[in-house]
């Protein structure tokens, strides 16, 4: 798609945000989940999508709230940081939090080197801290009652203390990296996860506003059948009971007659990581034919 036909508003249709960077490919994973293909050709930021009311661009998480809130796209997807840092006023419809790269929740901390003499916030009264995020970090200054002078950290942020900083505030999800550079957390300034965030006037468009619900529903749907399986087993009737007692299901399971009235089916969804330790049990129970099957959305 070219941007000439992105701005042609002719025919419906919704501008959705897609994030360039760390959250890309697992964004476009999620879409391909909930049913929507997009290709993004090299160098191109607008990805072509087989739905044709619907509209893509690329754009930097750091700055899709504020182009959401300007109305320049109807909807997108960016971290909770990056909207609170950015200042944009947009409506949240979902947290996207998912057990995939890049989409697992993250934490925005504020770190020094070992061994320095601060230890707890409120030393760093007149200290100097290098960070990506200054609005975040100055909000979270004011909210403590301190006053320090915080600059724009340009990349490498973890190397900074104790020379150029005397602490940072730098993302991370397990701390490996901080504790690979001798940095030592002491206090969490914001987590985040990715956002769906739409602006408040498309959301007064019915047809925006129903098309935008739709793809979040299947955009959760996905997210909801990230880690489960489905289970479909074979179970004689006079351990029909014996089975359902040990399984854990997300509903009641499903029970179905089959042609020899001694047997049934019995079908339900589990979290896939108790799969190893279920099946053999479920086999000891009486159950036979077990099929694990991937699922792609779950609904409701």
């Amino acid at each position: 798609m070219s941007d000439e036909s992105y701005m042609d508003r002719s025919t419906p249709k919704l501008r959705v945000g897609l994030p360039k960077g760390s959250l890309q490919e697992t964004t476009v994973k999620l879409f391909a989940r909930a049913g929507y293909n997009i290709r993004i050709a090299s160098r191109n930021y607008y990805p072509s999508v087989d739905d044709p009311e619907i509209e893509c661009i690329l754009l930097r998480p750091q700055e899709m709230a504020r182009y959401v809130e300007q109305g320049v796209m109807d909807c997108g997807i960016t971290g909770r940081d990056w909207v609170i840092e950015s200042g944009g006023q947009v409506e949240e419809l979902a947290d996207l939090c998912a057990p995939w790269p890049n989409y697992v929740p993250v934490r925005w901390v504020l770190a020094v080197k070992e061994g320095s003499a601060i230890e707890k916030p409120e030393d760093l009264q007149g200290k100097r801290i290098a960070t990506e995020v200054v609005g975040l970090t100055n909000r979270y200054l004011a909210e403590h009652g301190i006053e320090a002078q915080v600059e724009f950290s340009w990349g490498a942020t973890e190397v900074k203390p104790p020379v150029l900083a005397d602490a940072i505030v730098d993302v991370t999800e397990t701390g490996s990296s901080l504790r690979a550079n001798n940095l030592r957390v002491i206090d969490t300034v914001q987590e985040s996860t990715p956002r769906f965030v739409a602006n408040a006037s498309s959301l007064e468009d019915p047809w925006i506003r129903a098309k935008m619900e739709r793809v979040v529903l299947l955009l959760e749907g996905a997210i909801a059948a990230a880690s489960r399986v489905g289970l479909a087993m074979n179970v004689p009737r006079q351990r029909l009971d014996a089975i359902l007692a040990l399984l854990p299901a997300l509903n009641t399971p499903t029970i179905s007659t089959l042609s020899d009235d001694n047997w049934v089916d019995v079908s339900t969804v589990i979290e896939e990581k108790l799969v190893r330790d279920l099946v053999p049990q479920l086999v000891e129970a009486g159950a036979r034919g077990i099929i694990e099957s991937s699922l792609n959305k779950i609904i409701g």
